[in-house]
């Protein structure tokens, strides 16, 4: 089963003639926050995914609770700048956006910073009735990273990614 290899992600095959793959995040006690393991997992899933001729589409997911909830911020707290540039943290972060096949976010729950940042990369985004959309680094003192502003932009409009950016609201589906 391929769900073995991963910590931090359940990983199938799924659909009638099983050629849908399904990735799932699963870091529920931390409302699955993306941490440099969860990322690099991705990674190595979505690659797999790419290189399955059997896999004709991706689903990424999290829980009902949480799509994802942003970045791991426990594990960024203490890092300098120095360190996060030196080690390339972040690095693959738009691995999710240079797959080539279509890859749909299924949404339910929060998706907020890091976890909205990775919803937009992909190509689709279902967004369930609880689905909560919003970038909150500000609140934190800091501003999107993984290219949130950009893609935000694009998606919602100008004045509402900056309404979203500059308060640290939160958007429904």
């Amino acid at each position: 089963r391929a769900g073995a290899a991963f910590r931090y992600l359940l990983v199938q095959k799924t659909g009638a003639q099983m050629n849908v793959g399904l990735i799932q995040l699963n870091r529920p006690q931390a409302l699955n926050a993306l941490c440099e393991g969860l990322m690099a997992e991705l990674g190595r899933a979505l690659e797999a995914m790419e290189r399955d001729p059997n896999v004709g589409a991706i689903i990424l997911t999290g829980s009902q609770k949480a799509f994802a909830a942003g970045a791991d911020i426990k594990e960024m707290q203490n890092k300098t700048f120095q360190e996060c540039y030196g080690s390339g943290f972040l690095a693959g972060w738009d691995k999710v956006a240079t797959i080539r096949k279509p890859i749909i976010a299924a949404v339910n729950g929060y998706a907020l910073g890091g976890g909205c940042e990775l919803a937009m990369m992909c190509d689709i985004i279902y967004a369930g009735e609880k689905a909560q959309f919003g970038q909150p680094e500000i609140l934190l003192g800091t501003i999107p990273g993984a290219g949130g502003t950009q893609r935000l932009t694009r998606a919602v409009g100008k004045s509402l990614a900056m309404e979203m950016v500059l308060t640290g609201d939160q958007i429904s589906a």
